[in-house]
């Protein structure tokens, strides 16, 4: 009888590291989404999923989603670090009514967003909403069209952190037609926004709008058009080759070396 027993708990556990094994292969450290995937697809290559959400699912931490041929592919939530690439293939997501692009990740996790872009189709909620992560970057990206609400509601860019400190790397961004450009509302601890060679302008409202002390914008080569919002002792600061344009609470000006 012991045998038995035995032999059945060392079979139970064979079966428990092999079902373990199983659902940690499912997910790839690289997947892909096309237009006319299907996200009932393993995501492969050669049979890719539909959405980023279908992808975001079967990609493993620090993994990327790769995007194979022009499409819509829908607003998606980051819970972990990855990648979402679409340089040259014209990705996009339209979202309405809705956010773009959600994270919500760790507090060491990195993410990354390139070549995308973004539509509110003059209803959107926000084009990219950080709420929690180490380190965003954004690039060679378009958010417009999300107007939904009164300012500082309807944002292209904002970064809402509370628990930890987060930074937002924006680089070859364009940031228009929408009610503020960019939003930093920090909690305890810092949140930060680096907008390096990018345009925010035709935004109803503000560019930027940052109404927290630990909320700050560092920019440099940028064209930032409409009128800069601080409060509570944000702060705004310029390396001095930017292009601003309208009214601008106090600004911090660092030479160029």
């Amino acid at each position: 009888m012991k045998t038995i027993r035995k032999a059945g708990l060392a079979f139970a556990s064979l079966l428990f590291f092999a079902i373990s094994g199983g659902a940690a292969s499912a997910q790839a450290t690289r997947t892909w989404v096309s237009g006319v995937g299907d996200d009932a697809n393993p995501c492969s290559r050669t049979a890719p999923c539909k959405t980023f959400a279908g992808a975001i699912s079967k990609t493993a931490a620090g993994g990327e989603i790769s995007v194979l041929d022009p499409g819509g592919f829908g607003a998606v939530t980051i819970t972990k670090s990855i990648s979402i690439v679409a340089d040259g293939s014209e990705g996009s997501i339209l979202s309405p009514q809705t956010n773009g692009i959600v994270i919500n990740a760790g507090a060491n996790d990195t993410v990354h967003i390139s070549g995308l872009k973004l539509e509110g189709a003059g209803q959107g909620v926000n084009g990219i909403r950080v709420l929690s992560a180490g380190n965003v970057y954004i690039t060679n990206t378009q958010v417009r069209g999300y107007i939904t609400g009164t300012a500082p509601a309807g944002r292209g860019i904002s970064l809402e952190n509370s628990a930890a400190a987060s930074r937002v790397y924006l680089r070859n961004v364009e940031i228009t037609n929408n009610n503020v450009g960019v939003y930093v509302h920090a909690g305890a601890t810092p949140g930060v926004v680096l907008l390096d060679d990018s345009v925010v302008e035709g935004n109803k409202s503000n560019s930027l709008y940052l109404d927290t002390s630990n909320s700050s914008v560092a920019a440099s080569k940028s064209n930032i058009l409409t009128p800069v919002f601080l409060s509570n002792g944000a702060q705004f600061i310029s390396t001095g080759n930017n292009f601003i344009q309208g009214a601008v609470g106090p600004t911090v000006t660092i030479p160029l070396r």
